[in-house]
Formats: C-alpha cells, structure tokens, sequence
C-alpha cells in the first residue's frame, strides 16, 4: 500500500479543522503548522507536500504568504475571505488553488453549508474529493474568470450583509425583504471598490444575483458580524485609495464606527 505524500495545514482554527477531517478521510496524513513551528525544519522534513492549505485569518494573510516556503508554493491552496488575485500575485504566487468558501464553522458548532463552494486550480479535485468525504458540497470552476467572479461574488455578499448590518441589524432575509434599497445601495458601492481592485467592471447584475442566492441559502444567517466594523474601515480606507465616492458606506461608517 502507498501512502499518500502528506498536507500541510498553515494556521489551525476552525475552518482549518473542517478541512483536516477531509484530507484524513480522503487518507491524507495531516501535518499543521502553528506559531510554535519550525517552517524551514518542517520543510525540510516535507518538501514535496501534496498541497498546502493557507487557512490563517484574513489579517495574516501576506505576512504568512511571505512565509510560505518556495518548495510548498507549487500546492499552495488558498481559502480566506475578502481575497483578490491581486493578494496572491502581490507575493509573486501565480497560480494558487482556490477555495470560495460557503460554509461556516464556529466554535463549539459543527460546520454550516449555505450553498456550493467553488474550487480553482491544480488541487481542486484533491480538495472536492476531501470535503466530499463531509458531504460538503462543492463546484469545479474551469476557468480564471469564473474565480474572478466567485471571489467578487463573495466579497459583495460579506461586505454588503456586513455593512448594512451596522446599520440594521437582523437576518439577511430582513434585509432583503425589508430593505432592499439599503443593502442595493451599499452592494453598488462596494462594486464600485471590487471594480478598481480588479481592474475590470464586473457584470454587477450577475453578482447582486449571485449574493441573493446566497442569502437564500441560509435565510436566517446574521448580517453583521463581530469583524463588520473592521471590514466597513477597510473599505473605506481602499475607498480614499480608489478616490471613490460610495457615499453610502462613508455615510454608515460616521454613524456606526468612526466615533466609536
């Protein structure tokens, strides 16, 4: 019997252990990486990984990239939210493989689908095959303009239930059904900074629809999370960056965060 060339997993929290029962389902040997490990002696040790998954918080992400070892580049599996090409092609990465992902996993809780998750790249099948092994579903993208659009699709549905959830509250079927105009509004601005961050115009019709199907997913999920404030000043910051206007979110961010 041969034994599979082993996973590395770089950062182990919630959503890094959803994974690791795939890959050791799929008969994977897992070997994590935390901040007490030795990167350069385990790389050593492990040059030739199967693939490694970057599962850190989104704001470590390029200080982990930095780190990731040349020899563990070629498999590097990628999965944060709020994530763009431009992240990885900022740290000289080509062409990672990429999850969109639409489940949730929170502590104490067993993880929550809302709908498909989208996989790009060289160890897409590796990764469907192992959250198969969860009855997690997932969807093979072929194409770099298919992630293109699954990565803004799912930094619209965050930022935009986010956003507007500072102001609101609620579900995002409240949201939705009560309003709309609000979370219309803020989706076209947070378009508007997608757009300069790509470099394209992005079909906006297709991703309010693509965030509405998500919402269907899981019509009682909780628009505003415990990051929301964070990730409203981070649009706005990229915002001044662009010199956009989106006169919805500064408006949302004086009355909910900058006197905070």
């Amino acid at each position: 019997m041969t034994i599979p060339k082993p996973i590395v997993i770089i950062g182990i929290g919630e959503m890094a252990g959803v994974f690791a029962r795939g890959f050791l389902r799929a008969g994977f040997p897992v070997y994590p990486v935390n901040r007490d490990t030795n990167v350069d002696e385990m790389a050593a040790s492990i040059p030739d990984p199967t693939l490694t998954l970057l599962a850190v918080a989104e704001k470590d992400l390029h200080s982990s990239l930095d780190l990731v070892p040349p020899q563990w580049r070629p498999g590097l599996t990628l999965l944060q939210n709020e994530l763009l090409p431009r992240d990885w092609q900022a740290h000289g990465i080509a062409s990672p493989t990429v999850i969109s992902v639409w489940f949730e996993k929170k502590k104490g809780q067993d993880y929550k689908v809302l709908v498909q998750s989208p996989v790009f790249g060289a160890k897409a099948d590796i990764v469907i095959n192992s959250l198969r092994q969860l009855n997690i579903p997932t969807q093979r993208m072929e194409s770099e303009d298919e992630l293109l659009y699954e990565l803004v699709r799912k930094n619209v549905y965050i930022l935009t239930t986010n956003i507007a959830g500072l102001e609101v509250g609620g579900t995002v079927e409240t949201l939705w059904n009560q309003h709309q105009d609000l979370a219309r509004t803020v989706a076209e601005n947070v378009i508007d900074i997608q757009d300069w961050l790509t470099g394209r115009k992005n079909d906006r019709g297709k991703l309010i629809a693509g965030m509405v199907a998500a919402m269907e997913g899981d019509l009682q999920h909780r628009c505003m999370g415990r990051s929301a404030p964070a990730r409203l000043s981070n649009a706005i910051r990229l915002a001044d960056e662009a010199g956009l206007k989106v006169a919805k979110l500064r408006e949302i961010y004086r009355q909910s965060v900058a006197n905070d």
